[in-house]
């Protein structure tokens, strides 16, 4: 039997703006409003407001909640200061990556742990079961919060309009308690688009009037209603791993580029390390493929899946690939042998239905903003 998408707070809102929406990890989700050009552009010129209530959110509470989660993640959560957040991995026995999580430290003994959609229930029943012999408790907290994003160089003027919290103080990755547009919520500042911005956690009735008040705030800094298309694109340029593109069960940290969210030197034992120990010594020794940028000299656009070529032989997957509306061209990012890692390697091109198209090898990020 088939189940429909779950539907967020703001579904009624979503359609009543006219937007084309899509089934994503088993929600149904705006794919954009008008052109994912223009939502594009606006997040990198002027602002972008994101509904981005189907991420999994589950909180991490008791004396050994840290302790729980140094065992269950790759990172070392417990030097995690009290309003500050940290991107992290979970990995399996094995060392594949199970998701790729931002934790906040939302108390002295409570954690904020959110999960991409399509992998939230995988990391809540992992955690539950990591969680035997901890004094901690693991609870799905996907329906007590929505989560709305504004991003972009003109979302911390936009969201100052509306709150009184201290968002000079509120470091990149961090979060605070504060009032936004008179509704309780946690001010986070990370992001998934390579600007600034901010994730505001509210109770899902909040919503709607928050994402009201925000598009009020931000009308006459040109802000707009983007959809999970331009996200991508954006995220494409920031050079930022989506998980079932870059990270996979059959890839480690290591493999992707990101042995560094690995903190051997924590105290004490962690799913995975073994397998993480023996894994980057083999990537020390013989470097796995590696995650590169690809930009095409044509017009062709490659795809994930696609074979990356050199000299006639397979050398590389791409594993994401789009238009990019900031370079003008298109744009990818790929996993290829060592060998042809280095940027502006000659002669390597991507297969694209049987025809092997001119691409240069550049470094990531391709979009990096100005401070």
């Amino acid at each position: 039997m088939s189940t429909a998408p779950r539907r967020t707070a703001l579904d009624a809102l979503h359609r009543s703006l006219g937007a084309t929406m899509t089934d994503f990890a088993g929600w149904d989700m705006p794919l954009r409003y008008a052109s994912e050009r223009e939502e594009h552009q606006a997040v990198r010129s002027r602002a972008g407001l994101f509904d981005l209530s189907h991420m999994g959110e589950i909180t991490v509470s008791g004396p050994q909640a840290a302790a729980l989660l140094d065992y269950a993640l790759v990172g070392n959560i417990s030097t995690v200061g009290p309003g500050r957040a940290r991107y992290t991995m979970i990995c399996r026995e094995d060392g594949g990556i199970l998701d790729d999580l931002i934790v906040y430290r939302t108390g002295d003994t409570e954690y904020l742990v959110v999960a991409n959609a399509g992998n939230a229930q995988t990391v809540l029943d992992a955690l539950a079961e990591r969680a035997a012999g901890f004094d901690a408790e693991v609870r799905d907290d996907r329906d007590a919060y929505a989560l709305i994003a504004v991003q972009g160089p003109e979302a911390p003027g936009i969201l100052k309009s509306v709150t009184d919290a201290d968002l000079d103080g509120l470091k990149y990755y961090a979060g605070l308690p504060g009032t936004v547009a008179g509704v309780p919520a946690l001010i986070a500042r990370t992001g998934y688009t390579g600007e600034d911005g901010f994730e505001l956690f509210v109770a899902p009735e909040h919503a709607e009037g928050l994402w009201r008040a925000l598009t009020e705030a931000g009308a006459d800094a040109g802000l707009v209603p983007c959809g999970l298309s331009c996200r991508d694109t954006l995220r494409l340029e920031a050079g930022m791993p989506l998980y079932g593109h870059e990270l996979t069960t059959a890839l480690t940290p290591f493999d992707a580029g990101l042995g560094r969210v690995v903190k051997f030197e924590k105290e004490g034992d962690f799913v995975g390390r073994k397998a993480l120990e023996a894994a980057a010594e083999r990537a020390a020794s013989a470097p796995p493929r590696t995650l590169v940028g690809l930009v095409a000299e044509g017009r062709r656009v490659p795809r994930a899946g696609y074979p990356v070529v050199a000299d006639g032989a397979v050398i590389g997957e791409v594993t994401s690939g789009a238009p990019s509306p900031t370079l003008g061209k298109p744009i990818a990012m790929a996993y290829v042998d060592a060998a042809h890692a280095a940027p502006g390697t000659a002669g390597v091109g991507v297969d694209i239905r049987g025809a092997h198209e001119p691409y240069e090898v550049v470094a990531l990020p391709f979009y990096r903003r100005q401070k």
